[in-house]
């Protein structure tokens, strides 16, 4: 099978570049071919036969950029002139889309669509959504100057955006990601999309409000690495010597909860924790007592951290979407605190595998966190139940997802197939 993956960055810059790159490797070890399409990059490390990428858009220089900046994050004709040179040549089975707006835009699909016409080619078009862009435009469902978890596009359209200067509280940015979102839904572009792939269920139940896209979602988490790292957390057999420390890693940003745990944290000063991240409220974690702040942390150093903290803790507060790193705590047996939002209550099993609090009370986060230090029984239950606990390796996820490329999750019909 010819897989075609389109995703506006093609090196590592986060969690959907990951996804990227770690699901293309093993469907090559699976037999298939794939190929990449998106923007050129010094950092590029994946790309394509035809050699055909879009331009880098930097729009901080220049004042022909900053002229034709509205223009081409709402449609690019070059965009759409280089994906179909890769798609003449490559010939792909499956077009696979991950994050595309802005950069790519949506244009792009109504060159996938023209081809499937031009060629009769039976081509699938699936869609990963990493994040709420096509229900949202700011892409989080949340406006950033309130702090507010906001439905209001979804309920009432994307003029709400503007509104509300939901894209980093800019009035032209908010402007333009209406004009987006409302655009491409008055043409229906969205229409030729055959499958929508949600990391959570939650996801899912938000994009199926939008009849365009009911009955074309699949719910299906995402991978913890791979059938060798189940193998070595098996074979570690609970042997990890557990150490006196609760553990926060991840981003440190307002709707990530970070406040709200600092102010936990001042309330049980007996309690040492350890921060592992990066971000605008980093000097306010530096200044807490009895937090240490080791900085960002990755690879093997990361993995030791998160196999001997006591338990971890995810305290976000805006909707969540399936995060990485309560499935990688839980895959290292470290039981999770985390926040009753979004998708985090889909991973963390309320009295197995840890405890979850309404988001954004500090007094009740503060009660599940002294109840888990001071009831080491019911910790090293949770421990245990955390080593028992497995979620899907990438090999895994990937016969899951040829199984999607091939037509089979069911929408054709109607129904509605979720993978738990």
């Amino acid at each position: 099978m010819k897989i075609l993956m389109v995703n506006k960055f093609l090196y590592p810059n986060g969690g959907s570049e990951t996804y990227l790159f770690e699901t293309g490797k093993q469907l090559q070890k699976m037999g298939h071919e794939v190929q990449y399409f998106g923007m050129e990059h010094e950092g590029r490390i994946v790309g394509n036969h035809a050699e055909s990428y879009t331009s880098g858009m930097d729009f901080h220089s220049g004042k022909l950029a900053k002229l034709t900046y509205p223009f081409r994050i709402l449609y690019s004709t070059e965009a759409r002139r280089k994906i179909r040179r890769v798609l003449d040549d490559f010939q792909p089975d499956v077009v696979h889309l991950n994050n595309f707006n802005f950069q790519l835009t949506p244009s792009i699909l109504m060159e996938i669509e023209k081809y499937r016409k031009q060629t009769g080619r039976a081509v699938r078009i699936l869609y990963t959504a990493h994040d709420y862009q096509l229900v949202c435009p700011n892409h989080m469902m949340r406006i950033l100057g309130t702090g507010e978890n906001c439905e209001r596009c979804l309920e009432r359209g994307f003029w709400q955006c503007a509104a509300h200067r939901c894209i980093h509280n800019s009035r032209l940015r908010s402007v333009l990601g209406s004009m987006e979102g409302e655009l491409y839904r008055r043409l229906g572009t969205y229409r030729c999309l055959d499958c929508m792939i949600c990391p959570s269920r939650f996801m899912k139940e938000k994009l199926d409000q939008n009849p365009l896209f009911a009955g074309k979602t699949v719910a299906m988490h995402n991978f913890v690495g791979g059938a060798e790292d189940r193998a070595i957390h098996a074979g570690d057999g609970g042997t990890t010597e557990k150490k006196e420390y609760v553990l926060y890693f991840g981003r440190f940003a307002e709707e990530k909860g970070i406040r709200t745990l600092l102010n936990a944290c001042g309330k049980l000063p007996e309690i040492p924790f350890i921060f592992a991240g990066s971000g605008p409220l980093e000097a306010e974690v530096s200044r807490a007592d009895n937090v240490k702040n080791l900085g960002f942390q990755t690879g093997d150093a990361l993995k030791k951290l998160i196999a001997e903290a006591a338990f971890s803790i995810y305290p976000s507060e805006w909707y969540e979407n399936c995060p990485f790193s309560v499935m990688e705590s839980i895959s290292c047996g470290t039981p999770v605190v985390g926040a009753d939002i979004g998708g985090i209550p889909e991973l963390v099993e309320q009295g197995r595998t840890g405890e979850l609090f309404a988001s954004g009370d500090v007094d009740e986060l503060c009660d599940k966190i002294w109840k888990l230090w001071n009831d080491r029984q019911l910790l090293s239950e949770y421990t245990e139940n955390c080593r028992k606990k497995s979620f899907d390796t990438v090999e895994e996820y990937c016969e899951k997802l040829v199984r999607l490329y091939r037509g089979k999750n069911g929408a054709e019909n109607g129904t509605r197939i979720v993978y738990s």
